[in-house]
């Protein structure tokens, strides 16, 4: 009798995919904050750790520093190969290293992970003080919160004022808060797929996620990351991952690139799945094996808080305190953040030029796509 193949096992992942102490460091640098962290919602946040990477050199007047700032699954690897440490390739490669946009012959670029992140920054998966993860205790963050956070960092590498500012959607938020919150230490800035304030649409479009995840019965108040492999919050967090991934990219992206057409010989209607659905169960696998569902809840909120004009004024006196030389981008496709919340933040900010247009078929993801036309917009800051 001839044996039947048998396909490999797929190991369980873990309960979390947040990076560890005893897990390779990669390319990760570490910034520990002196005293806690007072947090704008009240209360504060001790034992504060920023991971961050860093390409090329800081001159001796540290005049050419960059700080790149990522979205919401994005972390510190700005750039280079996925390997030990570092479970993706990095989301900005095309823009950062010697000859490129973000030139590291000329150019000191430093890109943190986010406070709240899962990538080595202090998050719902570290160890509080008195040694137990935060889990469900972790303190609610809001996007100045996170900037104060980089603000120390840039303290300790000694640096006064950025060159350039840039960051796209949850990235461009912070870059938002950068140039209003320290206008004094911002250059220039770049904007991308982003809001002066989460909109009505995008928080209930993350309410949904929230829930996803919440409603999962391995998420145990977010008290889950010393649990064994497969009994994480993976079902929720996948959930999350598929109705986020939907509002990234575009449809007519979608219908150009599968259609109804069905993933292998079997149609729906005779047991067989359809390829779109394929593709979100693919990205939604690839999450919950390098992200934290705990991370995912904490920068979602974030997220949502995002409000560049409370307790300034309103929008419009918050962007008049930018300064810096500013680029306002979006996406043409994008139906997360539509163009015209970049137009109000052109509008608004002094110092910003007309609107710039991305043209992509993709969505929101486009900031992360058409690496070009940012590298484009980043010349023309930098000179």
């Amino acid at each position: 009798m001839t044996a039947v193949p048998t396909a490999p096992t797929v190991p369980l992942p873990p309960a979390s995919g947040a990076w560890r102490e005893g897990d390779p460091p990669g390319r990760r640098q570490w910034y520990v904050r002196d005293g806690p962290l007072a947090l704008e919602a009240g209360g504060e946040l001790p034992g504060v750790r920023l991971a961050f990477e860093t390409w090329g050199r800081l001159a001796p007047d540290r005049s050419n520093a960059v700080l790149v700032l990522h979205a919401l699954t994005g972390d510190s690897h700005a750039a280079g190969a996925a390997g030990p440490g570092h479970p993706a390739p990095g989301w900005w490669d095309g823009l950062i290293g010697a000859g490129r946009a973000l030139d590291t012959d000329r150019w000191f670029v430093v890109a943190p992970n986010v406070l709240g992140g899962c990538q080595g920054s202090t998050g719902p998966s570290s160890r509080a003080p008195g040694g137990r993860r935060w889990g469900g205790r972790f303190p609610f963050l809001t996007p100045r919160d996170q900037v104060a956070a980089e603000a120390g960092l840039a303290d300790a590498l000694g640096i006064d004022r950025w060159a350039l500012v840039a960051g796209g959607s949850m990235g461009g938020m912070r870059a938002l808060e950068w140039a209003v919150s320290y206008p004094e230490r911002t250059r220039a800035l770049l904007v991308l797929a982003t809001a002066a304030a989460a909109s009505a649409e995008q928080i209930a479009w993350a309410d949904l996620q929230l829930h996803a995840i919440r409603g999962d019965p391995h998420w145990r108040g977010g008290d889950y990351h010393d649990a064994g492999p497969g009994l994480g919050p993976h079902a929720g967090l996948g959930l999350a991952r598929r109705l986020a991934h939907v509002t990234y990219r575009s449809e007519p992206e979608l219908q150009a690139r599968f259609g109804r057409a069905p993933q292998g010989a079997e149609e729906p209607w005779q047991g067989g799945r359809y390829q779109v659905a394929s593709y979100l169960d693919h990205h939604a696998a690839k999450l919950v094996r390098r992200f934290d569902a705990g991370s995912y809840v904490t920068l979602t909120e974030a997220m949502n808080s995002h409000d560049v004009g409370r307790g300034r004024g309103g929008t419009r006196a918050a962007l008049s305190r930018v300064t810096a030389r500013t680029l306002v981008a979006g996406v043409d496709s994008d139906r997360l953040y539509p163009l015209r919340q970049q137009a109000e933040l052109a509008a608004g900010i002094p110092a910003a030029d007309r609107l710039r247009v991305i043209a992509s078929p993709c969505g929101h993801d486009g900031f992360l796509v058409e690496q070009e036309q940012v590298a484009a917009l980043v010349r023309e800051l930098l000179g």
